[in-house]
């Protein structure tokens, strides 16, 4: 007799140490009654599902406030409310992914930003792929930071991975903030970066002061 196949459920890119690491961070920040009333929100999505995101995900900046997250590089307070909100939910996979999607769609820059730092806390695989490719083809640099990091390191393709790289060097985003540069970087990224900047001194432009992080490989 065939034993019956086990369906498998895509694990997330960051660990449950990192996402409570990140809990954590928040909720020392935050003053008695908004952790009360955090514990409460996450409390509600969890019993109610997506239905309780809808007035919680795009208030997130004014309830709980939109300045930088201590502890966290470039990331900010309602980014970390978003992402535990996300991560809350009851729901794994595809699901999970296309109510991602349906938050990026049809959120502000904010909200689509708290989306993408979502990602590596979230079990999806590789099935929100398309929220980071629309991010990579816009020209707000918020996003593209965003959008470059661990989940971009593990599940974007090393073609699309240098593309989003140069982009980066194109719209001035810091090549400190892509997950993963010094483990994915390879001679192909080098000579594209080094064309980048040979393109930029014949047109009399500076080249960005990070290009040497790419510029060869075994730096």
């Amino acid at each position: 007799m065939t034993a019956p196949t086990v369906a498998t459920v895509p694990g997330a890119v960051h660990d449950a140490l990192t996402a409570r690491t990140l809990k954590e961070s928040l909720v020392s920040g935050l003053p008695e009654h908004l952790r009360a009333r955090f514990a409460a929100d996450l409390a509600a999505v969890a019993g109610q599902g997506p239905a309780a995101l809808e007035a919680r995900f795009p208030s997130a900046g004014r309830l709980y406030g939109r300045g930088p997250l201590p502890g966290w590089a470039d990331w900010h307070v309602q980014d970390a409310v978003r992402t535990l909100l996300l991560a809350r939910l009851p729901l794994t996979g595809t699901e999970l992914a296309r109510e991602a999607e349906a938050r990026y769609w049809g959120g502000d820059a904010a909200e689509r930003r708290g989306v993408l730092r979502a990602l590596p806390f979230l079990p999806v695989g590789d099935a929100a792929l398309v929220l980071t490719d629309d991010a990579l083809r816009t020209n707000d640099t918020r996003l593209i930071a965003a959008a470059l990091g661990p989940y971009a390191r593990a599940h974007l393709d090393q073609y699309r991975w240098r593309q989003a790289v140069l982009k980066c060097l194109f719209t001035g985003v810091p090549l400190r903030t892509v997950a993963g540069l010094r483990e994915r970087r390879d001679a192909e990224l080098a000579r594209m970066a080094l064309g980048f900047a040979e393109e930029r001194r014949a047109a009399g432009r500076t080249v960005p002061a990070d290009l040497w992080l790419v510029a060869t490989p075994e730096n």
